[in-house]
């Protein structure tokens, strides 16, 4: 039985598919010599083809009349006044007749002086002052690995922190850093919108690294300030350098799409309410639960 799917055996809603988004709170860009980007949230989604680390959608859930799911939207990490960013936190989906559908916070960026081994969501990218650095893996069905930092003493380029649908870039010394990867784009609300984009990393030299579309934030640059990741789009910081900030990591969200003839109406959290054609969708900015 696939993930995220349980078959009810009674119940109002049985047999009704409920589609969903999970995206996770982004990591924060690192600040230092080599400051990556921060990866993006993890994102995971029944709707459309696609889901997170260009995985296959994921089955649609299905709820019983009577039962609340819990919601929970992670929030954004931060950015140090020195050393990685801090990871994101998960956001997820959860009931007692359902197997939780957790989507993993992005990871924050590495530094010079801290090079990560492994990364959950988005991934990282990762920059070292003299041997340069390797970004974290993505989560299978989630997201994309971070970005390499360029190796060399003196002038580094970090690496980009990964997006929802690929990789961070890799820096490159003397030329720019890396940028964040590109996130994904879900029609679940009935408009396109991208999310889950990679933080892009920072540099000295070169040229600004942009974020990942899907709300990354650009890179640290010279004697300008790394950006942070777009409110509720899971979208991770850019990084700092020795002199400017880093930016911190988006907040997630999760979103709904069930069919307006068993739409219950109770909820709480205060979801933003809208239909599009015969479903309702309800869109999460901030924790709060449905009840089937």
């Amino acid at each position: 039985m696939s993930l995220g799917r349980r078959i009810l055996q009674f119940g109002a809603a049985a047999g009704a598919d409920i589609f969903y988004l999970v995206v996770a709170g982004a990591g924060g860009g690192a600040k230092n010599y080599g400051a990556a980007g921060g990866g993006a949230g993890g994102l995971r989604t029944s709707y459309g083809s696609t889901s997170g680390g260009n995985s296959s959608a994921e089955t649609p859930l299905q709820f019983s009349s009577g039962t609340t799911y819990t919601i929970t939207v992670g929030a954004g990490g931060a950015s140090p006044s020195s050393g990685a960013g801090s990871s994101g936190d998960n956001s997820l989906i959860s009931g007692s007749d359902i197997t939780a559908i957790t989507s993993l916070g992005g990871s924050g960026g590495g530094s010079n002086s801290v090079v990560p081994t492994g990364g959950s969501g988005g991934g990282l990218g990762a920059g070292n002052e003299k041997s340069g650095g390797y970004g974290a893996l993505g989560t299978p069905g989630q997201g994309s690995d971070g970005g390499d930092g360029a190796p060399g003493g003196g002038v580094v380029a970090s690496g980009g922190g990964g997006g929802a649908a690929a990789d961070g870039q890799n820096g490159s010394r003397f030329v720019k850093a890396g940028d964040g990867g590109a996130g994904l784009a879900v029609s679940i609300t009935g408009t396109s919108v991208p999310y889950s984009g990679g933080g892009g990393g920072s540099s000295q030299t070169g040229s600004v690294a942009s974020g990942g579309t899907g709300g990354g934030g650009s890179g640290a640059f010279s004697s300008t300030a790394g950006t942070s990741g777009s409110t509720n789009t899971g979208g991770g910081g850019g990084g700092g350098n020795s002199s400017q900030s880093g930016g911190s990591g988006g907040s997630g969200i999760v979103i709904l799409r069930i069919p307006t003839s068993i739409y219950s109406g109770t909820t709480s959290g205060s979801p933003t309410v809208t239909t599009d054609g015969s479903e309702t969708i309800l869109k999460f900015t901030g924790s709060g639960s449905y009840t089937g």
